[in-house]
């Protein structure tokens, strides 16, 4: 009994000092945005400072964060919904359908996962230029959720999802009942692994909300910079303001701990499910 007691003591205590860990840096940015530059510098600040209207005033100086938050928002909203949808309509397709080379360009797609996408960006740049989608205002983010048709990801995390979930029996008693294909996905696919869905369209989400060499790339007008592009403008050459730029971080990242905040039962239920039967 007292090794077991012991045992429980050492886990909560590990357990502790690792959720210590992850949300120290989260406090020290936040409250490093409440301090001048000259404090930041010069000491270790673990309380609240008085400088935050000052360094938002200082912020808005520099930057228009609220565009590049929207811009960003606009982005990350548009490639979490078609990586997604399509993610699942080719993994779909990959799992219950059989033709000519399928098993040929499933390896294909997954080889896909070992080429950097700095390298891929290049591509979709001098696609978007070539028909003149760049820098448009409607269309400037093409080359940012265009590369969720192939998110590889997506496709091999919803693939594995279909094949535990979804029988074929199921799928050839809805086509005698006369549904279409697209129906049949729609309307039956996309409710049973929509816990699959939801948690990879978190993951893309937070993935292109963080990207900045996507953007710096492919984006030449400032008007239309995302939030990774501006906070790293806040940083100087010479002089930088530091509490305005933990300022702007911490808006940036506080999108990321809202979205955990409300969506972490999605992500548990996307990677737990089938695991009991």
């Amino acid at each position: 009994m007292i090794k077991k007691g012991i045992k429980n003591f050492v886990i909560y205590g590990l357990l502790l000092l690792l959720v210590a860990i992850t949300l120290v840096p989260f406090y020290l940015i936040t409250v490093n945005a409440t301090h001048s530059s000259f404090d930041i510098v010069t000491q270790l600040n673990l309380l609240p400072g008085k400088y935050l209207i000052e360094n938002y005033r200082k912020l808005q100086e520099y930057v228009n964060i609220w565009s590049g938050f929207c811009n960003s928002l606009l982005i990350a909203v548009v490639f979490m919904a078609v990586s997604g949808y399509l993610g699942a309509l080719v993994a779909f397709g990959f799992e219950k359908y059989q033709f000519k080379g399928k098993r040929i360009l499933y390896m294909i797609v997954l080889a896909s996962m070992m080429i950097p996408s700095q390298v891929s960006i290049i591509g979709f740049y001098r696609l978007g230029l070539k028909i003149g989608l760049v820098n448009k205002l409607t269309t400037f983010m093409f080359p940012f959720f265009a590369p969720g048709v192939s998110s590889v990801s997506t496709i091999f995390f919803l693939r594995g999802m279909i094949s535990q979930g979804i029988s074929t029996s199921l799928l050839e008693a809805a086509r005698m009942e006369g549904c279409s294909e697209f129906r049949i996905f729609n309307r039956i696919v996309l409710p049973c692994i929509m816990p699959g869905i939801a948690t990879m369209c978190i993951f893309n989400f937070v993935n292109s909300w963080n990207n900045y060499i996507g953007p710096l790339i492919m984006i030449t007008d400032t008007k239309k910079y995302t939030m990774p592009i501006l906070i790293s403008l806040v940083k100087g050459i010479y002089l930088t303001n530091y509490g305005a730029m933990y300022l702007a971080v911490g808006i940036s990242i506080l999108v990321v701990v809202i979205i955990y905040l409300f969506c972490s039962k999605y992500i548990i239920d996307g990677l737990t499910m089938g695991a009991e039967k």
